[in-house]
């Protein structure tokens, strides 16, 4: 029996940090092994907004696999991959840029709040309006069966369903709609107790070393109301008892109590949680640490992945050509 087939990428923007791998990396690793899997490392996405600032793409884009595979990744077990290497993918964009309104594109969630969100970039473009369009080419040149994403992203799901549904409409049965594949994930702040993100310089970094790591930890903004050391705690509004709830699961309720009690101090209360913090990545690193002395491993393994979603991606194209009866010489 077939797996069935999922879709999904990241941005090649920086190294990704622990609110990435909670986020969605953690369930790609378990993911992989239950279905027909294709990650992207979606690099022309990246330009959609950050055209004018490309100069590390390609280092980024070496990073981003590196952090892939020790985090877990297996490439016999899924196809790891870079977008822009896949030529289909662009024609798709085309041909479907013919078919969808451009009312459309215009009532996306994300392209609204990213005009406001970051009015200092100059993105009134083409391309970011039809980020919505790359985005379905991205799973449909697949034929992929599922998205994972979390409730917020369903909307984006949605239109890529609906351009489904007119290609589908206006040139018979060609591609399977894609479904979201709803997926419980683990919310970590940032370090200073907003969202986990690069731009704000609040991440811990995958690729951090311990030394980092510990600094970071220390300094962590705790409950603003525990003064002293004996003051009482409260957990529920302190970044670093998020943090414990993940990386000190079995002993979190002794960590409540010790807190609300005033038996232990913040200093000690991050200490304890750097130290559990750094075991859990040390596998991580010690993959990493191997597989970067090599760039030519990594390399292969893209350039493999390239070929695995080059070929799936020119059967798709083919037939898309020939429903839309455009003529192809040879």
């Amino acid at each position: 029996m077939n797996k069935k087939r999922i879709m999904s990428g990241m941005r090649p923007t920086g190294s990704l940090h622990l609110g990435n791998y909670f986020g969605a990396l953690e369930n790609w690793v378990k993911l992989q092994n239950e279905y027909d899997c294709f990650f992207s490392i979606v690099d022309w996405h990246a330009l959609t907004t950050g055209y004018e600032d490309n100069i590390d793409m390609k280092s980024n884009i070496f990073n981003i696999a590196a952090d892939w595979i020790s985090a877990g990744l297996d490439p016999e077990k899924c196809t790891i991959f870079i977008q822009s290497n896949i030529k289909e993918i662009a024609e798709l964009h085309l041909l479907l840029s013919m078919i969808v309104p451009v009312s459309w594109l215009e009532r996306c969630p994300t392209y609204k709040d990213q005009l406001v969100q970051l009015k200092e970039k100059n993105i009134a473009t083409y391309g970011f309006l039809g980020y919505p369009n790359l985005m379905t080419s991205d799973i449909l040149i697949h034929k992929a069966d599922f998205v994972p994403v979390g409730e917020d992203q369903i909307p984006h799901i949605e239109l890529s369903r609906e351009i489904t549904r007119r290609f589908n409409n206006l040139y018979g049965n060609t591609f399977p709609e894609p479904q979201p594949l709803l997926t419980k994930i683990k919310t970590l702040p940032g370090l200073d107790g907003r969202k986990m993100s690069k731009s704000y310089d609040n991440a811990i970094a995958l690729s951090d070393k311990p030394e980092v790591i510990l600094q970071k930890i220390k300094s962590m903004i705790t409950d603003p109301q525990k003064i002293k050391k004996n003051d009482p705690g409260h957990p529920e509004i302190c970044a670093v008892y998020s943090y414990h709830k993940i990386f000190s699961a079995n002993e979190i309720l002794e960590i409540k109590e010790s807190c609300e009690k005033g038996e232990i101090g913040c200093v000690n209360c991050k200490k304890h949680l750097a130290e559990n913090v750094i075991a859990y990545m040390k596998p991580m690193h010690e993959i990493r640490n191997k597989i970067t002395e090599n760039s030519d491993y990594i390399m292969d393994i893209l350039t493999e992945g390239n070929k695995r979603a080059r070929s799936a991606a020119r059967e798709t194209i083919i037939e898309v050509r020939d429903k839309m009866n455009l003529l192809e010489l040879e």
